[in-house]
């Protein structure tokens, strides 16, 4: 296959970088992806009676300071809602500390959520594309300069190679998984594949734990859902319930990614179910349905040195390379990337706009 642009990866940010070439007349491109669907960080499940749909991956945005994003929401006709915060919070102060009900507050910038999931985003944007420009099942492993042009070697879950030959690449990919999964030929300038392997993998580390139930019954007795806790094994609880169809609450694991191997998921399933019913009573005992997606375990998102949580977000490494072989022919476009908002959905949309911009202005300038 061959095509004067590549994108590798299918989360956000590769589907919307196929969404923006489209939109200016760039249609010769292929989109690669390793894993058998898109979305990257971004996962749904259903559930429920009706199948709502929740989040295990990312699932707020912040329109308040993300205006990009929040643009190609309405663009796309997107419905959002603001996340349930009304009501008290709860406090676990200290392990075997009984939880106590604090008077909750509101989070400024507003905390939205799209109506089915963020996986309403990857689905719409994949709507609008080309679909025999979209390959799935396609791990990307080497990328080689030659005289005019890029080669691309990619395997499928069958052991098959296929060959392609671009003339841009654009890494819709995190830093780090970037540099450590993918060999090129010449090697990155040595300061630049440091700093991206140096960069985090934002969520990475990280597990969600998800409980759903026929009612929303904490915001019967004034609760907001969500909780704080040093008894864990939740450390922070989120209400996840959608406008309709169920309710839920999910929670951040505050045990590494380590420990979370050694006590397995049964037994850290019937620890985050006692603790909800520790916190909300006897009603949080039988939720409807329960899952754990712990994002260490996914070799398409994390690295060994992904296992370590940075505690907050960091600078973005440079995108490209301003020297050698791949000057002018490689650029990363994944959230982490964005200078404004790294490791965030917007921060995807952000790297992206900058790179599509590039690659528009380089065209017209050889027009």
């Amino acid at each position: 296959m061959n095509a004067r642009i590549a994108i590798v990866g299918g989360g956000v940010a590769g589907l919307y970088a196929a969404m923006q070439l489209q939109s200016r007349g760039i249609d010769d491109y292929m989109l690669l992806e390793a894993a058998d669907h898109f979305g990257g960080r971004i996962e749904t499940v259903s559930a429920g009676p009706n199948d709502a749909r929740f989040d295990l991956g990312a699932t707020w945005f912040w329109p308040g300071i993300q205006p990009q994003l929040d643009r190609l929401v309405r663009e796309l006709g997107i419905a959002r809602f603001a996340q349930h915060e009304s009501g008290d919070t709860l406090i676990e102060r200290a392990p075997g500390a009984p939880p106590v009900r604090m008077r909750g507050y509101a989070n400024e910038p507003v905390s939205m959520r799209l109506a089915g999931g963020m996986s309403a985003l990857v689905d719409t944007i994949r709507s609008r594309l080309s679909m025999q420009c979209l390959h799935l099942d396609q791990r990307v492993t080497h990328l080689s300069v030659a005289k005019h042009s890029i080669e691309i070697q990619s395997i499928n879950a069958q052991g098959n190679m296929s060959t392609h030959s671009v003339a841009h690449v654009l890494l819709a990919l995190p830093p780090r998984l970037a540099s450590t999964s993918i060999v090129f030929d010449p090697p990155l300038p040595e300061a630049l594949a440091q700093s991206w392997r140096d960069t985090p993998t934002w969520m990475a580390p990280h597990a969600k734990y998800l409980a759903v139930y026929p009612q929303a019954f904490w915001r019967e007795r004034g609760l907001s859902g969500a909780a704080r806790s040093a008894s864990g094994p939740l450390a922070e609880i989120h209400d996840a319930s959608p406008l309709e169809g169920a309710a839920a609450v999910f929670g951040f694991i505050g045990i590494p990614a380590d420990g979370r191997a050694r006590i397995g998921e049964p037994a850290l399933l019937a620890a985050c179910r006692a603790q909800l019913i520790r916190l909300f009573g006897d009603e949080a005992r039988d939720p409807h349905f329960e899952t754990i997606k712990d994002w260490t375990a996914s070799r398409l998102s994390a690295t060994a040195a992904d296992r370590t949580a940075t505690p907050h977000h960091w600078h973005a490494p440079q995108s490209e390379a301003v020297a050698g072989s791949w000057r002018g022919r490689l650029a990363g476009i994944g959230s982490e990337w964005s200078a404004r908002y790294p490791g965030y959905v917007a921060g995807a949309i952000d790297a992206v706009d900058a790179a599509i911009e590039s690659i528009s202005l380089s065209r017209e300038s050889r027009s």
